[in-house]
């Protein structure tokens, strides 16, 4: 059975942009696996031509494509997740899909000392990884 990966996280810069595509290219490394993400989706220039429209379509691709998905990867860095990656989440958890939360941001965030993240979004994780090399050793397993 081949494994569909949602990768959620920002992609507002050129460096969420260049790390998210990287990790998608390994993910899509694992055997049986195919990994889509956000920046797959959208062509800013159509994005542009849709105008006030554009946000109803960036929201019913990211959705539908949640739906195809069987598990989730989620960045999880920054002093606060990303509100789209939030909401991505919790989406996926409501409709019983896995979630792996990726940080590799090493500053102190959550509700607790021994947080990884705010309550919400680690609760939402079945497990969350610390390195890239880790996820993807655990998603081969």
């Amino acid at each position: 059975m081949t494994r569909h990966i949602y990768l959620a996280g920002p992609l507002f810069t050129h460096a969420e942009r260049a790390y998210l595509s990287s990790l998608r290219d390994r993910l899509r490394q694992l055997p049986d696996t195919t990994a889509t993400w956000p920046g797959d989706l959208f062509d800013d220039a159509h994005l542009t031509i849709l105008g006030p429209g554009a946000k109803d379509h960036i929201f019913d691709g990211c959705r539908l494509a949640i739906h195809d998905a069987t598990h989730i990867v989620a960045l999880l860095d920054g002093t606060q997740v990303d509100d789209g990656t939030a909401w991505e989440i919790g989406y996926a958890f409501g409709l019983g899909l896995p979630v792996l939360g990726l940080r590799t941001d090493f500053r102190q965030a959550g509700d607790t000392l021994h947080s990884v993240a705010n309550a919400m979004i680690e609760c939402s994780c079945q497990a969350i990884y610390r390195s890239a090399d880790d996820l993807l050793i655990a998603l081969a397993k």
